[in-house]
């Protein structure tokens, strides 16, 4: 009887280590944690970016579809050292390249999202991170998923710290990654 208990409480106490693994590595919803709430007004967003102190506005076009926007969110954008970098720098915004949601466009056009995506940023795959500076200029754009959780902080990093105006982003990830394999 003993023994059966002990195996019972065995298994029990590796199905909450098991259990609490795979919630840590779950990670925090992004569009609670990551994205902010906005009304699609950008030159309203970009008032508030100028108050709040951030360095710019960070737009993730995606769609429904995309594998590739879903691997982003559901193993970058939703770690909650990401979160916070994000949050503390840039007012961050979601915008559906299939959507029929009205916007008002940086230079004040009003337009569906999709023709936001298509016409205005010419996104013609997903996913795409395109950061905008306090004017409502796109200054950075990355086309594709980051490799890792790293490779979005630094890319994070690069637009915080202005190396856009400088250096292109694969030398800026080079950089890095040279520097982490000398730390080694």
């Amino acid at each position: 009887m003993v023994r059966n208990f002990l195996h019972a409480l065995a298994i029990l106490l590796l199905w909450l280590i098991v259990a609490g693994a795979a919630q840590a590595t779950a990670g925090r919803d992004p569009y609670v944690y990551f994205f902010n709430e906005t009304w699609n007004n950008f030159p309203e967003e970009l008032a508030r970016a100028k108050a709040e102190g951030k360095q710019g506005i960070l737009l993730f076009f995606e769609m429904d579809e995309c594998p590739f926007c879903h691997r982003m969110k559901k193993t970058v954008l939703n770690q909650p050292e990401v979160q916070a970098y994000y949050r503390k720098h840039f007012l961050n915004f979601s915008v559906d390249i299939e959507g029929d949601v009205e916007v008002t466009t940086f230079d004040g056009k009003t337009m569906s999202q999709k023709d936001f995506a298509f016409k205005v940023n010419r996104v013609r795959a997903t996913p795409v991170f395109a950061f905008y500076d306090l004017q409502g200029k796109q200054v950075v754009r990355y086309t594709g998923a980051t490799s890792s959780v790293e490779e979005f902080m630094w890319l994070g990093e690069y637009m915080e710290k202005g190396l856009y105006k400088t250096m292109r982003f694969t030398k800026y990830k080079r950089q890095k990654r040279k520097a982490a394999r000398q730390e080694q």
